[in-house]
C-alpha cells in the first residue's frame, strides 16, 4: 500500500493490488496510532477511528484533490501504483 501523501503527521495511502475487495473509492489514513478509511466522494469515515482535527484536514485535502484522487483510484483498480499527490499546505 503506497503512500500517496503526507502532511501534518497524517499518512495517506491507497491499496492497488486487490481491486476485487474495494468497491467504494477511498483512502486509508494514519495518525499517531489511529487509522481510518475515508470515502473520496464525501469525506465520510467508512471504518476506523480518527481524531476530529486531523479528519477535518483530510476532508479539506480530499476536496482540493478529488479529481487527482479519483484518477489514482482508477489506476489502483487497474493494478497500477497510484501517483503521489501534493500535501495540504
Amino acid at each position: 500500500m503506497p503512500t500517496i501523501s503526507m502532511f501534518y503527521g497524517v499518512l495517506v495511502t491507497m491499496y492497488y493490488e486487490d481491486a476485487g475487495r474495494h468497491h467504494t473509492p477511498h483512502i486509508h489514513v494514519r495518525y499517531q496510532g489511529k487509522k481510518a478509511s475515508i470515502a473520496l466522494e464525501d469525506g465520510t469515515v467508512l471504518a476506523g477511528d480518527f481524531p476530529a482535527k486531523q479528519l477535518r484536514m483530510v476532508q479539506v485535502w480530499i476536496d482540493l484533490h478529488r479529481d487527482e484522487l479519483l484518477a489514482d483510484w482508477e489506476m489502483a483498480m487497474s493494478g497500477e501504483e497510484p501517483f503521489r499527490i501534493q500535501p495540504l499546505q
